[in-house]
This record gives C-alpha cells, structure tokens and sequence, in this order.
C-alpha cells in the first residue's frame, strides 16, 4: 500500500502501548501496528509496555516481529509501572531498554495452574466418566489429582518454555545463560536492580526514552513527535468521554476474568501476585 505524505511520518518516532494482560488480541492489535509502522516507513518506534505478561504464544509472535522490523528501524522500549514475565520477554525485541527506578521487573520464569475440585464434587455427589485414547488425554483434568507421571510431562514443558526464556533475555541483552538463570528464578525486582542486573540499559520516564530514540535517527529531541498507533475506541466512548472512567473498572475486571479462564491449564509467561 502507498501512503501519501511519507515526509511526515520520517520525522516522527512510532509509539505502541502494550498494556494488561498479553493474549490474542493484543498479538492481533500489536502485529497490525507494528504492520503500519513498516509501510509508513517510521524511522524508529518507542514501544511503551505496562503488563504483566500473558500467553507463550503471543508473546512470542510479538518478539518476532518486533526482531524483523528492528533490523529496518530503531526499536526503544520503555517499562512503566509493571513490566513482567511476557512483559520483560517482548521487551527483548527491542534494541534499548529504558526503566523508571522503581519499575516492577523480572518474573522471568512459567507458570501453569489447573484447577482441582475432587474433594468439592465428592461432597455434592458429583462424579465423572470419562473415556480417552490414551493415559495422558485428560490431563489436569479439574475432578482429579494429577498423577506422578502427569507432574513429570508437566514440568519437563515448563522447563523447555522456560529454556526458551532464558535463551531470549541472553541473546536479547548479550549475557551468559548462566548468568540470566542466576536472577531467572521468578523473582521480580526494580528498575534500578534491572539496570544492575543487565535487563535494561538506562533509568528514566517515557519522556527520556522519547528522547533517546529521537536522538538515535538524529531527529531533534525538541521537537520529535510521537505518533500513537492505539486500537479505535467503541462509539459510545468517543462520543461520551465520561464513560470512559465508569466502565474501565468494570471492563477490565470483566477482560481479567475472562484471561483466567481462557488460559487456566496453559502455560503462562505472567507475573502472578
């Protein structure tokens, strides 16, 4: 596609949110902005992440991409509140890494949780009969108590997921394996203690990292603006700014429930207080 007025968009950084919980529909929105920022020719993008991780997958697929586009521009990311698990693993796909002092960082690690209501069904009288191809088809099944077996398959595609991870952040940020597995334990920890670490490479707000990404194209920091690529908003949400604020509280504890459930059994690259 030709898009008119390219001048225009070489003289401004890109700037992406990734906010909440990471899942398809993030994957879906980031890769499409991410597809904008290519054929508008941006000369660099400043790529905000608040989150505290989400689904191997997407996060993954937003890694990927990200690595592609930076070999034709300049990728900044810039950690805000929280930047965790999935979070810290999109990040990688960024060329610098800016983090306020205070950041939540790190839980680089996987997690899986299943759901076991045996002992609640046994006392309701409610029991299931269940006919499978093979030993494993039902595994972590919520009626039951997993097997010793079950808990071997389980942690051995924790622990390749997990590989993964770690083989990321080292590449990502030019360290030993050994040494990423030394604080890659799930622990979280600040932006200060990321600097430290080497999950970052400086301490500032978005505005600083605004400003270094300008100055890497040679763009003037002064003057430099960001053009945001956000998904639309819903109608009712343009046209009655108030009810921004009444239904945000409700929609993300609504978006929240419905993450939990979607990825119960999975494994998760996610920060979990």
């Amino acid at each position: 596609m030709i898009w008119p007025f390219k001048p225009k968009f070489r003289k401004q950084i890109a700037r992406i949110e990734i906010t909440g919980a990471i899942a398809g529909a993030t994957r879906k929105r980031v890769l499409e902005a991410l597809k904008t920022v290519e054929e508008k020719k941006f000369p660099a993008l400043l790529l905000r992440i608040d989150s505290p991780g989400g689904t191997v997958g997407d996060s993954q697929e937003i890694y990927s991409a990200l690595k592609r586009l930076r070999e034709k521009i300049k990728i900044v990311a810039s950690f805000g509140n929280i930047s965790a698990s999935g979070g810290v693993y999109i990040g990688m796909g960024a060329e610098h890494i800016v983090a306020n002092p205070g950041t939540i960082t790190g839980s680089i690690g996987v997690i899986l949780r299943g759901n076991n209501l045996e002992r609640l069904l046994e006392k309701i009288g409610v029991s299931f009969q269940v006919i499978k191809s093979g030993p494993y088809k039902d595994i972590l099944s919520f009626d039951r108590q997993l097997t010793q077996p079950e808990e071997n398959i389980l942690q051995e595609l924790i622990d390749t997921s997990y590989q993964q991870f770690v083989q990321t952040v080292a590449d990502g940020r030019s360290l030993t394996v050994e040494a990423v597995k030394s604080f890659a334990d799930g622990r979280i920890f600040t932006g200060q203690q990321a600097l430290e670490l080497g999950v970052v490479d400086r301490l500032g707000t978005e505005e600083d990292a605004r400003r270094w990404t300008a100055e890497l194209v040679g763009l003037d920091p002064e003057k430099t603006l960001c053009y945001t690529l956000e998904e639309r908003k819903p109608l009712l949400n343009r046209l009655l700014p108030g009810s921004r604020q009444v239904s945000s509280g409700i929609r993300s504890g609504i978006d929240w429930l419905e993450f939990e459930m979607s990825t119960s059994g999975l494994p998760l690259w996610l920060y979990r207080p």
